[in-house]
């Protein structure tokens, strides 16, 4: 059960962190590498309120997204300017510049040796330290941020993303200020990826950089793809089938000396075999190629 209860919560954490990402590459039309490195600030950011400040997980986190708002536009403002794969360049160089401030700054993140003994969630001051009091919170809080998400998406806001996605030229003709509106989803997209990374940090009660590199921000990208990108149920689609995968062919009756080769082999293979007769993902509405 307990495990059953793990997988829920690892899924929640996913599911917003392919939720937002989708506002960046399905509704925007902005392929970021850099979406890991947000989600490590979140972890860090929470678990250092809540060790050193000795603040409630709510408060922390709530901070933590502030924190990442004000750094999203920082990192927004001038990136934002350059178009197509200097972007995504753009993107990976601040991945690869968040990933070493992690692992070099020893006094605030622990460097390599990570952060140990992070308070578990609490509500009004009662710690929530059991599973089904952590997943049945965490459920709550992706609830909430997955509803206001898909209003932001059905309102003007997202018209406007989708208009920049389909043709930024007309859009500009219209009177869509684009970079704006990009701004404001690379913002918004950015601070809800830190959420995650504070329930995260939370959750596990360590963090180190291991968990935030280059290659998480493929994970979380390519559950967006697989998912289907250009609607909300595409993304928590992707993120089910990339997380829960793995788990499902632990059970196949593999020989245990090849068995961790041989389920990456199978995972690759179905992830190659989707990409190849379903391009647009298992219930996207943007095609990869348009």
């Amino acid at each position: 059960m307990n495990y059953i209860l793990h997988l829920i919560v690892v899924l929640f954490i996913y599911f917003i962190l392919a939720s937002s990402l989708n506002m960046l590459v399905g509704f925007t039309g902005l392929m970021s590498m850099a979406h890991a490195a947000f989600y490590g600030f979140g972890a860090y950011s929470c678990a250092l309120l809540m060790m050193r400040l000795n603040l409630g997980f709510l408060s922390a986190l709530s901070i933590t997204a502030v924190l990442a708002l004000v750094v999203s536009l920082l990192v927004a403002l001038p990136s934002l300017r350059l178009k197509g794969d200097y972007f995504l360049l753009a993107s990976l160089a601040f991945q690869y510049l968040a990933l070493n401030v992690m692992k070099n700054m020893d006094g605030l993140t622990g460097g390599p040796l990570g952060l140990p003994g992070i308070p578990k969630p609490s509500l009004f001051g009662l710690k929530v330290d059991t599973s089904v009091g952590i997943a049945l919170y965490y459920g709550v809080l992706v609830a909430c941020i997955i509803t206001a998400t898909i209003m932001m998406l059905k309102s003007k806001f997202g018209l406007f993303l989708r208009a920049i996605r389909d043709d930024e030229s007309v859009a500009l003709s219209i009177g869509i200020n684009t970079f704006s509106q990009k701004v404001a989803a690379l913002a918004i997209s950015c601070t809800l990826a830190a959420v995650a990374g504070g329930m995260f940090a939370s959750y596990y009660t360590f963090v180190d950089p291991t968990s935030f590199g280059l290659g998480e921000s493929i994970f979380i990208l390519s559950a967006v793809l697989v998912g289907g990108s250009g609607n909300i149920r595409g993304p928590l689609i992707g993120a089910s089938f990339m997380v829960l995968l793995p788990e499902l062919l632990r059970f196949l009756q593999i020989p245990s000396e090849v068995s961790a080769n041989a389920r990456q082999i199978i995972y690759g293979g179905l992830l190659i075999l989707l990409m190849r007769y379903r391009p647009q993902g298992i219930a996207g509405e943007y095609p990869l190629d348009k």
